[in-house]
Parts: structure tokens; C-alpha cells; sequence
């Protein structure tokens, strides 16, 4: 993945934000609307789109086009950043493929331990009951 090819495809566009703010938020668009067409991304390998695809499945629309919103900010382009590096972390966790998990196999000396325990409780429940003479 390379962040300068994506950077580049991504597409803003600047809204009005909703919320408190005052006479500023009928004549400031502050809030930064990003939007990234994974499928037909150049930048991508067939390979991440499919990854991508799959993990990101319920944030992208039906179209395949990624959509986040930042309005956090009082600045556009403050918000601009935020949303970018948001996006840019979105994808580099998503492209992160888990280690496989080993099964390890029990050590020989904690099965024996646990059979000594059961060995013990039983021989203690066998001493509380009534001698048979």
C-alpha cells in the first residue's frame, strides 16, 4: 500500500456542519465529507481490495465506495486532516492479516499434577466414610 498513490484518489468535499455553533454554522462549511472508490482503486492490489472488502464490507456502500465524515473541528481543513489520517488508519488495520494460532500440547508434568489431585480428593472422600468391619 502506498500512501501517496491513495492519497490521491481520495475525493473531499466540504458541507455545512450541524450543530451548535451559532450565525458561523449557516455561513462556514466546516465539515469534510471523504469519500474512496475501493473497487476501482489503482492503487490497491487485487489482493487488498479483497481483504479491504471484506473487513471494511459494513462500512462501504453497495457501490463499493467508502464514505467517513469529520466535523470535529471549527477548521476545514483540520477537519480535512483528521479525516485523512482516520482513513489511512482504517486501511492499514484492515490490511493487517492475524498470526495463525498454534495449538500447543499439554506438558506431560501438569496432566500428572491433575490426576495427583484427583488421586488425593479421592482418597480423602474414601477416609470420611464409616469403616466397613
Amino acid at each position: 500500500m502506498e500512501v501517496q498513490k491513495i492519497t490521491t484518489e481520495l475525493t473531499f468535499k466540504a458541507v455545512r456542519s450541524s450543530g451548535a455553533g451559532g450565525q458561523n454554522v449557516n455561513k462556514v462549511s466546516s465539515k469534510v465529507v471523504l469519500t474512496f472508490d475501493l473497487v476501482n482503486s489503482q492503487s490497491l492490489s487485487d489482493d487488498e481490495k479483497t481483504v479491504l472488502s471484506e473487513k471494511l464490507k459494513t462500512k462501504l456502500t453497495s457501490e463499493g465506495i467508502l464514505i467517513l465524515n469529520c466535523d470535529e473541528d471549527r477548521s476545514q481543513l483540520k477537519n480535512k486532516e483528521i479525516v485523512t489520517k482516520r482513513f489511512l488508519k482504517l486501511i492499514q488495520n484492515a490490511l493487517i492479516i492475524p498470526k495463525k494460532r498454534k495449538p500447543t500440547k499439554i506438558p506431560r508434568s501438569v496432566i500428572e499434577k491433575r490426576i495427583k489431585a484427583k488421586r488425593s480428593t479421592s482418597e480423602i472422600k474414601q477416609n470420611r466414610k464409616r469403616p466397613d468391619f
